[in-house]
């Protein structure tokens, strides 16, 4: 698994198609593809904050969720905003959803092969 972080609208999508070219019907956009679409191969999820966002919003776990994910799709490329930098919000919800996202970037990056932060749609290898 690779995993991609950076901030808002710093070209991390593009750098990744750039380096690991994928067709169009393996990107997801905020959501995680089926088990049996996730198969044959490597799969892009752009804005994985945006599925932790949802998954929190329904009650879900995204934490067990995104590691079963990982488990069933060894190949995924795990595209993330960095949202935890910046003024803390003043909403409950808000401050759960950025130190969640947060502690499950960790951990996803813990057990990446690859971890690659992007700014202005450079790429800077941290792991």
């Amino acid at each position: 698994m690779k995993l991609v972080i950076g901030g808002y609208a710093q070209g991390k999508l593009d750098y990744v198609l750039r380096s690991d070219p994928v067709e169009a019907d393996r990107i997801w956009d905020g959501e995680l593809p089926g088990k049996e679409e996730s198969k044959g191969g490597a799969v892009v999820i752009n804005h994985l904050h945006h599925w932790i966002r949802a998954r929190l919003e329904q009650g879900g776990c995204p934490e067990s969720e995104i590691l079963g994910f990982m488990e069933s799709c060894p190949d995924c490329v795990l595209i993330c905003d960095e949202i935890g930098n910046g003024i803390i919000p003043v909403e409950a919800f808000e401050r759960e959803y950025r130190e969640r996202t947060g502690r499950i970037l960790v951990r996803l990056a813990g057990q990446a092969e690859e971890v690659e932060r992007v700014i202005c749609g450079i790429g800077q290898r941290i792991k």
